[in-house]
């Protein structure tokens, strides 16, 4: 379609011509990286398009770079073996999988380091990669944990000094290995272990895991594409580690139904490894430290108006059934803005870390309702610590599970009316329920305009309604349609009412001079300011004062709205907001210096 290259003030784009094409048709090399991909619809994409091998992922010009470069790995080692033992390291036999320290050991660790390179090379050289529009350079095909049809194809040329290139790829993999060195100091170690075995052998460790996370990612499937290559390339020098002509994929914790053959089998291979796992966790668990468990899953679902949670559920089902306490929670933000899953989305940019320790054998039970009662003497003020600290609308459900079932798992066992035990699921049912109390709670210290414009928006969002039914709302709500108008809030006509949208918001606006100021206005006039620019939010931040802080918690109860009836959109608004709100909050603090600067010529 076009060739890219790099003119005086930026790219230029070139039509081919015959000389182009007939220098991308090349023959096959005869050796190509094997295996079949996995046909997994929910990660593997290529295979039912006929790409159903790792090789077929390439053009024939790009596997002829690939395997060119791998067959010159064997002569850079012994390149760089000679110049190890000139330069004076013991020139002895034993490799480096045998943790040797002379030569032939250093060769094979360079040999490892571009054999690293080119993997990279790999996922920036395939036809996969797409053309990213904004910076105008190749894409790398792993954007996300999966292998996705692309329907545009940029090679790029190895052999310059872009993106795409060998040499780019070789800068970062020497990079990073720079910044461990300079940062770390120390020599890193690896073992590649079965978790649950390596818990049996770190009793009385300081613990800290990211366990899997139910079905999300089956990352054995997956990482067959850069095994494939390292195989080929460093099977003599880490034999027992690419004995196999694929990663191992059996022990690999996941629930994966293509892998297990159903569904039902899937979540019990995941149940009971995750259960296995968490038990040999417990006992290995100091009581003077905590043991710190990461955990991230949104799936959180309505079906037949309970609260689902398949991941979290088994999860947490498994730290309760071990005999663990959690005694703190806390999110951490572990996700960039920037990556392909957030794009246009509410993805979760939190995980909750929970600080585990072992239950004391004093633990009592509880009854159902003395579990809801704690929950809502605790919920409050632990909702207010994560609204305090600006976490984002999409992860608060999530993020309150950590302190509600910080309150569950404090009880050897809570009991049902029918004398069971309560399972996980439904403690997290109860969770999410007393989460919409305290949310809704907040509703009081909104003024009567925001409280109509809240209710009314839950159940048409921008769209008409009867105006009798306004009518009644806002009698509810100690307001009227007449003031809802004079407000700038809604509109009544012709037997219908409905709210303004922020496309419809009178501009210019100022809250000094509104003479019937509404946080419902603050807000958004703060969103549309925002989607214009950051610094004007920043600015009206500035002037809506102490009402910001109003407006911010307003946001949270129209997310929580917007996500509930499934307006992704609208959802999105007010998330974004609260995300850029330390931001925003740093520009109104700036903007209030400026406010405060002396005017030239003025003494006072």
């Amino acid at each position: 379609m076009a060739i890219v290259a790099q003119g005086e003030s930026g790219r230029v784009y070139c039509p081919p011509n015959d000389r182009h094409e007939q220098a991308a048709v090349c023959e096959l090399p005869r050796e190509l990286p094997i295996g079949q991909i996995t046909k997994n619809p929910r990660y593997m994409l290529p295979p039912p398009y006929g790409l159903d091998e790792w090789w077929k992922l390439f053009a024939p010009r790009q596997l002829t770079t690939l395997v060119t470069l791998s067959d010159l790995l064997s002569d850079a080692t012994i390149v760089a073996q000679n110049d190890a033992a000139a330069a004076g390291l013991r020139d002895d036999a034993v490799p480096l999988c045998e943790r040797g320290l002379g030569a032939r050991a250093y060769a094979e660790a360079i040999t490892t380091y571009l054999a690293f390179a080119i993997d990279k090379l790999a996922d920036l050289g395939n036809t996969l990669v797409g053309w990213e529009p904004i910076a105008q350079c190749p894409r790398h095909l792993f954007g996300r944990q999966a292998i996705p049809m692309v329907w545009d194809f940029a090679e790029a040329n190895p052999f310059s000094n872009s993106s795409g290139s060998f040499m780019t790829c070789l800068r970062g993999t020497t990079g990073g290995l720079t910044s461990i060195g300079t940062v770390l100091g120390t020599t890193g170690s690896a073992v590649q272990r079965d978790a649950r075995a390596l818990m049996r052998e770190s009793v009385g460790a300081t613990l800290s895991t990211d366990p899997p996370y139910y079905d999300n990612v089956p990352y054995a499937d997956i990482s067959d594409f850069f095994y494939v290559w390292l195989r080929k390339n460093l099977f003599e020098v880490w034999p027992n580690e690419f004995s196999t002509l694929a990663t191992p994929k059996s022990d690999e914790l996941v629930a994966d139904d293509v892998r297990a053959g159903s569904r039902k089998l899937a979540e019990s291979y995941f149940e009971s490894g995750m259960a296995e796992f968490m038990h040999e966790l417990a006992v290995g668990a100091r009581n003077d430290v905590p043991a710190a468990v990461y955990y991230a899953f949104k799936a959180i679902e309505s079906k037949d108006g309970q609260i689902r949670s398949t991941g979290w559920d088994t999860f947490l089902q498994a730290v309760v059934e071990s005999g663990l306490q959690v005694t703190a929670t806390w999110p951490m933000r572990t996700e960039t803005a920037g990556r392909l899953r957030a794009h246009g989305s509410n993805a979760l940019a939190s995980s909750i870390v929970l600080a585990c320790r072992p239950r004391l054998d004093s633990a009592v039970m509880a009854t159902r309702g003395e579990f809801i009662a704690a929950l809502r003497t605790e919920l409050p003020e632990a909702v207010r610590i994560l609204q305090s600290g600006n976490i984002a609308p999409v992860d608060m459900a999530q993020s309150t599970i950590g302190p509600g079932i910080k309150v569950f798992s404090r009880y050897s066992k809570v009991v049902e009316a029918d004398g069971t035990a309560m399972r996980v699921s439904a403690a997290l049912s109860i969770i999410n329920d007393v989460l919409g109390e305290v949310l809704d709670g907040e509703e009081a210290e909104l003024d009567r305009d925001t409280r109509f414009a809240l209710t009314w928006f839950a159940e048409y969002q921008y769209g008409p309604g009867s105006s009798g039914d306004a009518e009644s709302v806002a009698k509810a709500k100690n307001t009227s349609l007449q003031g809802l108008d004079e407000s700038g809030i809604g509109e009544a006509h012709g037997g219908k009412f409905r709210l303004h949208r922020r496309d419809e918001l009178k501009q210019p606006w100022s809250p000094a001079e509104d003479d019937r100021f509404t946080i419902w206005e603050a807000l958004q006039y703060l969103v549309a300011a925002l989607e214009r620019s950051e610094s004007e939010a920043a600015d009206l931040l500035h002037t809506l004062g102490g009402n910001g802080d109003r407006a911010r918690q307003l946001a949270y109860l129209l997310y929580q709205k917007a996500n509930d009836n499934g307006w992704a959109a609208e959802a999105n608004a007010y998330n974004s907001l609260i995300t850029a709100w330390p931001s925003l909050r740093e520009g109104a603090l700036a903007a209030a210096a400026r406010a405060a600067e002396p005017v030239a010529g003025q003494m006072f």
